[in-house]
């Protein structure tokens, strides 16, 4: 960075950093990190300082899933309101997940296509995730040489037509091919036969919707999904895990060398099925939201590395989808700009401290992905940041919601954390909740 200017300085007495939390400086030059330096440094002639006293200053969120079903349904989200909301929310970079969206993320034509509608909408940076379905495993590897960041697959229905589940043999051949190229599965984790065989009572109770999702059903799914990337050393990823009974299984698989992460979501995490009225359905979500008991798990599990990162699953739909009946309402939470005060809420009742929540929202999902660029305030990474004062609270109004559609389960809640700016590669993008134009990149994964 010797031959950039220094162009910026950010200042506060909580700065975390791979090493910390500490007092510092961090200086930017052409949108990236040139240094971190002593909170005493000598502003470079030129510099301009930003002061945020004892507001905390932290990378900004990396969302590895977000549902932003941009172009073909685009009234349930798009990526002018889904990346307006991440970066209102302190989330600098988004990778969007394959489906919802019509088309699929399943060819390299419809990821240019998607690609095109996200171009000048984005708000903070956009990535692009790959399906995987039964017939399109001639296109992984062009896919992943297109740039996405892996293949998502479903082990049970989607609940999209165009987007089909992989059964074991399926999941065996496309899991090969993306092995072949060393590439990454990433896996909705729930055993269909499970799921047929457990109790259908439709209607608006709570407790009828979560016996028909037993635990059961992602512990085989993840188990079956373990077996395979063993025997192919493969790279596999569970997505927004919820059974806490699972864990031993992957505790065991990662202390065998299998290489396999987990991610849980915020609504795991801070809301329990006690608390769910009946015909509530903008808490339905699947795998669902498991009782207090099991939620105490997995935090344990997040505490111990069982479980490695934390990121939303924001799957909004119109409200009308959202009917008093669990059976036949989509399931989707919407928590883009939620999820950190949503997880610092109840991570420090939990006595756990900012830097775990920036290693599971930012560091790790950064990693995963492969974002080298992203994910700590360290000396070459991107200038990335959020601001954040976390002893200050704010209850949630709907009203003030960025998504497209407001509609979430985490209306009324008195939450701690308020963002009070956000930054991409050094310009800031969010004051006080309020984006700015957009000037978010569409990434590629880079070899």
């Amino acid at each position: 960075m010797a031959d950039v200017a220094v162009e910026l300085v950010l200042r506060s007495t909580r700065v975390i950093t791979p090493e910390g939390t500490r007092a510092a400086s961090v200086a930017v030059a052409g949108g990236k990190i040139a240094a971190v330096l002593p909170y005493e440094a000598e502003v470079p002639a030129g510099a301009r300082l930003e002061d945020f006293g004892d507001d905390v200053l932290l990378p900004g969120l990396v969302d590895t899933h977000v549902h932003v079903n941009d172009p073909g349904r685009t009234e349930w989200e798009g990526f002018w309101t889904a990346t307006r909301a991440a970066a209102a929310g302190g989330i600098t970079t988004i990778i969007d997940m394959p489906l919802n969206s019509l088309p699929p993320t399943t060819t390299v034509g419809n990821l240019r296509v998607k690609q095109e509608v996200a171009r000048t909408k984005a708000h903070v940076d956009v990535g692009f995730w790959g399906g995987a379905l039964p017939d399109n495993v001639k296109d992984l590897r062009p896919l992943h040489d297109a740039g996405v960041y892996g293949f998502k697959c479903f082990l049970s229905p989607s609940g999209v037509d165009e987007f089909p589940l992989l059964d074991q043999e399926q999941l065996a051949t496309s899991l090969a091919e993306i092995t072949g190229f060393g590439g990454l599965l990433i896996v909705h984790a729930e055993d269909p036969h499970h799921l047929e065989s457990a109790p259908q009572n439709p209607g608006p109770k709570y407790a009828d919707f979560l016996a028909s999702r037993p635990q059961d059903a992602e512990n085989t799914a993840i188990q079956n999904l373990i077996d395979q990337a063993k025997r192919l050393d493969a790279r596999v990823h569970v997505l927004h895990l919820s059974s806490a009974s699972a864990l031993p299984l992957i505790a065991a698989a990662k202390a065998e060398g299998v290489r396999i992460t987990v991610e849980s979501c915020p609504h795991f995490l801070t809301l329990t099925a006690e608390e769910v009225p009946d015909g509530a359905t903008e808490f339905k979500c699947c795998p669902p939201i498991r009782e207090a008991a099991n939620q105490d798990v997995l935090w344990d599990a997040l505490a111990d590395g069982t479980i490695d990162c934390v990121v939303s699953d924001h799957s909004p739909s119109t409200a009308d989808l959202k009917t008093g009946d669990f059976a036949t309402a989509w399931g989707g939470i919407s928590s883009l700009q939620l999820g950190l005060p949503a997880i610092w809420t109840e991570a420090r009742r939990r006595g756990r401290t900012l830097e775990d929540v920036v290693r599971w929202m930012s560091t790790a999902p950064a990693a995963l992905a492969g974002l080298a660029q992203k994910g700590a305030i360290e000396a070459g990474r991107d200038a990335d940041f959020a601001v954040l004062a976390p002893e200050e609270t704010f209850t949630v109004d709907p009203a003030e919601l960025h998504h497209r559609n407001q509609v979430t389960a985490y209306a009324g809640k008195t939450l701690h954390g308020v963002v009070k700016s956000t930054w991409l590669r050094g310009a800031q993008i969010a004051d006080h909740g309020t984006p700015t134009e957009p000037t978010g990149l569409l990434l590629e994964r880079q070899n």
